[in-house]
């Protein structure tokens, strides 16, 4: 019993070190047990060689609690994807991509062996990984989350009504309010009041309160709220930043502000 023991703390210290990231609250709980259902079923996926550079690069990084972002992403994006009964290429491929662009391919290549690996776990409860999420992660970094996951569902093209409801439990659970869900979602939707939406006010809102909304989500969405999760992280803050810079530009242009 005690050497088992000891060698699920081994291959849970490797696990981190694949990542190229600390990893810390992820381990504990059901984003634990996740991992743990992926790491009995995959862990042969990895080579010696990998294992050894991953050793190398986490001895070089410095960020932290950029693994327990990445993971996160990982499982939410798996239950989002898989909502709708089929597992689309297009959107694994995003996945994929996305986290080459923000960790690099050696990286992302084998955090994707995990995400394989999460997506056949059956048993995952959104509601007990989200309150797990809610507990140790900030406000700014769950609305990168939400923002990641609208990214994931329109990624085939479209957003299926099973993907937004899930979507929207999702918000829910991560102690996300109506009008944050609605601004991001309002990111990925051209509707004619989508910038109001974005900047969380309505059409008949004076132009002092469009000002003030708009200074209010540049604090909400600015891209320095993420520095904690490391410069990886920063690009997708930027893009919603953009959204809300877009949005209050288009606004001053209709009203000659």
């Amino acid at each position: 019993m005690y050497i088992c023991f000891f060698i699920l703390i081994n291959i849970m210290a490797n696990f981190s070190k694949w990542l190229g990231a600390g990893l810390g609250w992820t381990f504990g709980g059901p984003i634990g047990g996740i991992l743990g259902f992926v790491l009995g079923s995959f862990v042969d996926g990895f080579s010696e060689s990998e294992i050894i550079d991953n050793q190398k690069q986490a001895r070089s990084n410095t960020s932290t609690g950029s693994g327990d972002f990445e993971i996160s992403l990982l499982v939410l994006a798996a239950i989002v994807i898989k909502v709708d009964g089929k597992v689309d290429k297009r959107e694994l491929e995003f996945v994929r991509s996305t986290f080459i662009g923000m960790y690099g391919k050696e990286r992302a290549n084998r955090a994707f062996k995990i995400f394989k690996g999460i997506i056949k776990d059956k048993n995952i409860s959104t509601r007990q990984v989200c309150m797990q999420i809610n507990r140790h992660m900030k406000h700014a970094s769950r609305l990168q989350l939400l923002h990641f996951l609208f990214n994931v569902a329109k990624s085939d093209g479209s957003v299926s009504e099973a993907e937004m409801r899930k979507i929207y439990t999702i918000s829910g659970y991560l102690n996300i309010n109506t009008y944050d869900f609605n601004s991001i979602k309002a990111m990925f939707y051209s509707e004619v009041d989508s910038a109001y939406k974005i900047l969380e006010i309505d059409k008949n809102a004076t132009n002092t309160e469009v000002k003030k909304a708009y200074r209010k989500m540049v604090k909400k969405y600015h891209p320095d709220k993420l520095r904690n999760l490391g410069t990886e992280h920063i690009k997708g803050a930027e893009e919603k930043f953009r959204q809300v810079q877009k949005a209050y530009e288009q606004i001053q242009k209709e009203r000659g502000i």
